[in-house]
């Protein structure tokens, strides 16, 4: 099966391109999420992971 794919492959002329665009987009989307992440306000991902332990009340109040 394998070699019906390749051989299709070999065929398409300029599609040596696709995996190089592929490698980049995996690795540019994987260094903006790691900048982002390390970027973060550390008051924010201390108000985001408080979010499950707090009941409605409370966060109808901290909104007023």
């Amino acid at each position: 099966m394998l070699k019906f794919i390749k051989q299709n492959m070999d065929t398409i002329s300029g599609i040596e391109i696709y995996p190089i665009i592929s490698l980049l987009i995996f690795f540019f989307f994987f260094v903006g999420l790691y900048l982002w992440t390390f970027t973060y306000r550390k008051e924010k991902i201390t108000e985001l992971s408080h979010i499950p332990f707090e009941n409605e009340n409370e966060i109808e109040n901290l909104k007023k």
